[in-house]
């Protein structure tokens, strides 16, 4: 079983939501934290308040996990100063929605960059060191709910968490050998920062009917501490598939055994979502 305690334990997206609520648990379960987030002010707070709670912060930097010179220069501070990793989590991430006819090329670009370059650039930078170290160690990576199911207007975003969930499959056992186990976690909803920020392409996200979506997308969202304790206990049992909330759980299962009532279940959302668009006047 892994334990936190005393593991130099790297987390992206440290700055709000489930890395924030990581951060916090892992420094109470005695993990020697090495934190980053794009927001250098909100970074900068998770610190502070890591600290005031006795919690151990070994390093710190804001940047963009989507630049490999900001990534393989952190990685290098770190191996520098206080050594290889023992835990890496994969948790920065961004949310572009759209249909296929209304999302830029940008937009494309900036989800993979972030949600799947991001996570490449620190495995590459990361785990060599924690493999050469031979003290094995744990990777955690966090996909989605849209890693698993294909969720309407997610072309983009589900690209990212497809291939972060393929990435896991292949690293669990390429890493068995050196004792690092491989966690997948694919959150359902969860109620972050990034549900009121999402941007949906040709939509204005911020019309009544898209807060409608949103006010009962938060009626079934876990919080932020919910889904990090969720995670913590995955990692701590050495699971693969770390889920957050017992209806991805059980939708996994459904879609594997019973394809067609899933397929209808994708039809009527892809629905909603539309009716959505044309309620608030919108064309792409």
């Amino acid at each position: 079983m892994t334990q936190l305690a005393g593991k130099k334990t790297l987390i992206t997206g440290a700055g709000s939501g489930i890395g924030k609520a990581l951060a916090l648990l892992a420094a109470e379960k005695g993990a020697r934290l090495v934190l980053t987030d794009v927001n250098a002010e909100s970074l900068n707070t998770v610190v502070s308040d890591v600290r005031a709670r006795g919690g151990d912060v070994l390093l710190a930097r804001a940047f963009d996990v989507s630049d490999h010179d900001a990534v393989r220069s952190f990685a290098d501070e770190l191996a520098r100063e206080h050594g290889s990793a023992d835990v890496v989590v994969n948790n920065a991430g961004i949310a572009i929605w759209g249909r296929v006819e209304s999302m830029s090329h940008a937009d494309w670009r900036k989800v993979i960059d972030v949600n799947l370059m991001g996570p490449i650039h620190v495995i590459e930078c990361f785990v060599p060191a924690m493999i050469a170290a031979g003290r094995g160690g744990h990777l955690v990576n966090v996909s989605s709910a849209a890693g698993l199911f294909g969720l309407p207007w997610h072309a983009a975003y589900s690209a990212s968490k497809f291939g972060l969930r393929g990435v896991s499959e292949v690293l669990r056992f390429d890493l068995e050998r050196h004792g690092i186990k491989v966690s997948l976690v694919c959150p359902g909803g969860v109620n972050t920062g990034l549900v009121s920020t999402v941007k949906v392409a040709g939509a204005d996200s911020s019309s009544p009917a898209w807060e409608k979506l949103r006010t009962r997308f938060a009626k079934h969202a876990v919080t932020p501490e919910h889904a990090a304790a969720c995670i913590v206990r995955g990692v701590e049992r050495d699971h693969y598939m770390v889920y957050t909330s017992a209806d991805i759980r059980l939708g996994q299962w459904f879609q594997a055994r019973f394809p067609w009532p899933y397929e209808q279940v994708m039809r009527r959302l892809n629905r909603e979502f539309d009716r959505a668009l044309a309620a608030q006047g919108s064309r792409p």
